[in-house]
């Protein structure tokens, strides 16, 4: 991938609004808990998000797997880690230390817990210990702790295929891509997949949270892996309709087998087997065509996306804030769910923007605190 990829551009943006619709039905949503609920629940809401959970966060894994190959043949390994650092330890820190903090006190406020002030909570952050017990947390930055370890951690991957040897490695799997489609990336997601058996929950704490860290972490090497060749790019674009009619059938049938209570038992037995590999199979194939979609209808520029573009990442960081603390305030109202629920996506919406329009976009000593370059 020589030339900048836009459509790569539109879908990042696009799943991170998607991430700011799908954490404003958060409080909504049935069978799920969060941060603060409302009294009133939604089953609608439920399966908006649990359809697009299934392939938001490995799009944005794959993504950042493609972008960290681009900028690998750009730079050196010193270069890298240092703009790795910058770009993404930087914020999480800022992160956790004023941004995250809020999103806990109302929490504990929902809980029932009693401070006299947001200025006598913020103390307890350095003195209770790591959510959930205590207050010291990255919530919804879990992804910028996790993308530079893998971003880390991948150096030598990364390194070897850029290297003669690697790149005929990659040529292979590319020959086999224009036999066989991108099904064989299957293979190591189904294998990644399988330390579900012995971390089955997902903690978000990098520490002990192996069969999350391993699932995302594979779709981040694919991405790096398939970034770098055109041969994979074609492929995808080429089957975009053969990929959507897979996904699109196999989203029916995971969703027969869980309204009619059919999902097999979880553990190592052949029924849950083939519905792990149904499963990875509707989440591939859903990746599979938005990417071969997006590469068809959306590798263009224009002044909304170079707004969106450098904007994303702050809007990131700052939304879920803006949602939970509206949010504790929203649920307390004698109104209807959908009333709420545009209410507060309206208003976060703005406020992010607001925020990051008057008070980091400006100034370059902000901007870095928020991974942006110097205007």
């Amino acid at each position: 991938m020589k030339e900048r990829r836009y459509d790569l551009d539109w879908l990042r943006v696009i799943a991170i609004l998607l991430l700011h619709l799908f954490h404003c039905a958060m409080p909504f949503v049935a069978e799920e808990g969060w941060h603060i609920k409302n009294n009133e629940l939604s089953n609608l809401m439920l399966e908006f998000n649990y359809f697009i959970s299934r392939w938001r966060m490995p799009l944005l894994f794959l993504i950042s797997g493609i972008g960290t190959a681009f900028i690998m043949n750009h730079v050196s390994k010193r270069q890298y880690v240092m703009q790795r650092s910058k770009r993404l330890l930087i914020p999480l820190l800022i992160g956790v230390l004023l941004i995250v903090p809020p999103q806990i006190y109302c929490e504990r406020l929902f809980q029932g817990i009693k401070y006299e002030s947001y200025l006598t909570f913020y103390p307890s952050i350095f003195s209770t210990g790591f959510y959930p017990e205590g207050n010291l947390f990255w919530h919804h930055l879990w992804f910028i702790a996790y993308l530079f370890v893998y971003s880390i951690i991948a150096l030598p991957f990364l390194l070897f295929i850029k290297s003669d040897k690697g790149k005929k490695i990659v040529l292979k799997f590319a020959n086999i891509t224009r036999m066989t489609g991108m099904y064989w990336c299957m293979i190591p997601l189904y294998l990644a997949f399988l330390l579900y058996f012995w971390y089955p929950n997902d903690t978000h704490a990098l520490i002990g949270d192996w069969g999350m860290f391993t699932r995302y972490f594979t779709y981040f090497i694919l991405g790096s892996f398939i970034g770098i060749n055109q041969i994979f790019w074609n492929d995808i674009e080429d089957k975009r309709k053969q990929y959507l009619k897979t996904a699109f059938l196999s989203t029916i049938l995971i969703n027969y087998f869980r309204w009619n209570d059919l999902e097999p038992e979880w553990g190592f037995n052949l029924p849950n087997m083939i519905y792990i590999a149904l499963g990875i199979l509707n989440v591939w194939t859903w990746l599979l065509a938005i990417f071969g979609y997006g590469k068809k209808y959306l590798n263009f520029n224009n002044k909304i996306l170079k707004y969106a573009n450098e904007g994303i990442y702050p809007f990131y960081i700052l939304h879920q804030t803006f949602i939970i603390v509206i949010g504790y305030y929203v649920i307390q109202v004698d109104e209807s769910i959908i009333n709420k629920y545009l209410f507060l996506t309206f208003v976060s919406f703005l406020l992010s923007i607001g925020v990051y329009d008057f008070f980091i976009k400006p100034y370059n000593h902000i901007r870095i605190l928020f991974g942006m370059k110097n205007k």
